[in-house]
């Protein structure tokens, strides 16, 4: 039973895995053409598809960053580690 529940732990990281990548890939892309796409419409060619394009790559970065800090958090507090954390009079919180 134990063997199961690690093969279902490790696809389900793969597909979390490669969604992320996915959508890593993509919001960019369709921003940038987007962007383009307004370019070509308004007449400023380059201007929105690079401002449009870097502003979907900030925000996959600080969207990843953020994701990322929370579930560390959530490891670290559910890990044996986390039982005994002295409080800052000196004693235990346990």
């Amino acid at each position: 039973m134990d063997g199961r529940d690690e093969r279902g732990d490790m696809y389900r990281g793969f597909g979390d895995g490669f969604t992320r990548a996915i959508e890593m890939a993509l919001t960019p892309a369709v921003f940038g053409a987007f962007g383009y796409l307004l370019d070509r419409w308004i007449g400023i060619l380059p201007v929105l598809t690079i401002l449009l394009f870097l502003t979907a790559v900030c925000g996959q970065f600080v969207k990843m960053y953020y994701s990322y800090d929370a579930r560390m958090k959530l490891h670290e507090a559910s890990g044996p580690w986390a039982a005994a954390r002295p409080t800052p009079e000196g004693g235990s919180s346990v």
